[in-house]
């Protein structure tokens, strides 16, 4: 009697977690969604740390970021400079690399700038939700929040 009763018991833990593999990873699902949502659209800057930035909309380089699925490049601008380099997504990992910008005499944008590009340093992850994209650090903190103004292209 306890032989079958092992062996039912082995034989429904098989066919379980056989039921398992066969179901969409639900993980898998929400990283392709939050990546179609990250790529081809422009972010512009809303807060860097806990400080809100604000811009006229009429400004030349508003700090702002594009993401092109095509050619895996990231570019926009930090509020003075334009920049551009390379990113690569994992799931919820975002690693920006090969970054570079115009160097460009900025007066009076109050360091905006640099306070972007040290932000963008420490990215590591990412977050998207609905016209709202978090960049985080390894620890999870926001270091740069970004809002979406127009449609995806």
């Amino acid at each position: 009697m306890l032989k079958k009763v092992t062996a039912m018991a082995i034989f429904a833990s098989v066919l379980a977690l056989t039921g398992c593999q066969t179901t969409p990873d639900q993980t898998s699902a929400q990283a392709a969604e939050n990546l179609q949502q990250l790529q081809n659209r422009t972010w512009m800057v809303t807060h860097i740390g806990s400080e809100e930035i604000k811009t006229a909309p009429t400004a030349r380089h508003i700090p702002s970021l594009q993401f092109d699925a095509a050619t895996q490049r990231v570019s926009g601008a930090d509020g003075c400079n334009r920049i551009m380099g390379s990113y690569s997504v994992s799931k919820d990992r975002l690693t920006l690399s090969q970054m570079a910008g115009t160097k460009m005499a900025c007066m009076n944008n109050d360091n905006l700038d640099q306070k972007f590009n040290a932000a963008l340093t420490k990215v590591t992850h990412y977050q998207v939700y609905s016209k709202t994209l978090k960049l985080m650090d390894s620890y999870g903190n926001p270091v740069i929040q970004l809002t979406s103004a127009v449609q995806p292209r």
